[in-house]
């Protein structure tokens, strides 16, 4: 049973993850992988809610922490744009990625823990 919550918040996060990556990205048309950062960003978010969340149980953490998050993060992305733009020369953007990507996942993560504690406290 806990698969189909997996498998359901993946149907969702997947799909969420490449137009909102193809959206940010025309939007916002640069060497820098905005599209790929902003739902990294979003996930360590939506995962610090949950974690702050005392009463999310855990059927919504499979659901929205396991599925929609892990389907909508993409490490893998992160690590191959990253070496993209390595490969490119623009090896200044590369190092900028690494350091905002994991500052800023942080900051969300923190900033979800803090939101979640003060709505349902």
């Amino acid at each position: 049973m806990n698969w189909l919550l997996v498998v359901a918040g993946a149907m969702v996060g997947a799909p969420l993850r490449y137009l909102a990556d193809r959206a940010v990205q025309a939007r916002y048309d640069s060497v820098f992988p905005w599209g790929t950062f902003a739902v990294n960003v979003t996930g360590c978010l939506i995962l610090g809610l949950l974690t702050g969340a005392a009463s999310a149980g855990p059927h919504l953490q499979l659901l929205l922490g396991t599925g929609l998050c892990g389907a909508l993060t993409t490490y893998s992305t992160f690590s191959y744009e990253t070496l993209r733009l390595t490969e490119a020369g623009s090896g200044l953007y590369a190092a900028v990625n690494v350091v905002a990507s994991v500052v800023a996942g942080l900051v969300a993560a923190f900033a979800g823990v803090s939101l979640a504690g003060a709505l349902w406290a």
